[in-house]
């Protein structure tokens, strides 16, 4: 009984951690890996680097994205869920 009130502490505090860091965390992963994913060509994204475009061409890992001066290819997880969904309730 006096081991488990020496580590109490140290278990509230890996909960703390657990449930204010890491699972929001995971959480945030798990919604950028399903915006990923559910891209389609003709979207309007904007990337995290602030390249605004669409989507020309999809593949398993990149995109072929058009912009004003071109077209360009770039990773998936170079686009931004914040500012491509803040782009589209415009």
């Amino acid at each position: 009984m006096e081991q488990l009130k020496t580590f109490m502490p140290f278990i509230l505090m890996f909960v703390v951690i657990y449930f204010f860091m890491i699972r929001p965390q995971q959480k945030r992963a798990k919604q950028e890996k399903q915006f990923e994913s559910d891209l389609k060509v003709g979207d309007k994204i904007v990337t995290k680097s602030g390249i605004h475009g669409k989507i020309a061409e999809l593949a398993e890992t990149t995109i072929v994205i058009e912009t004003m001066s071109g077209k360009l290819k770039m990773e998936r997880s170079a686009i931004s869920m914040e500012l491509s969904a803040a782009l589209a309730k415009k």
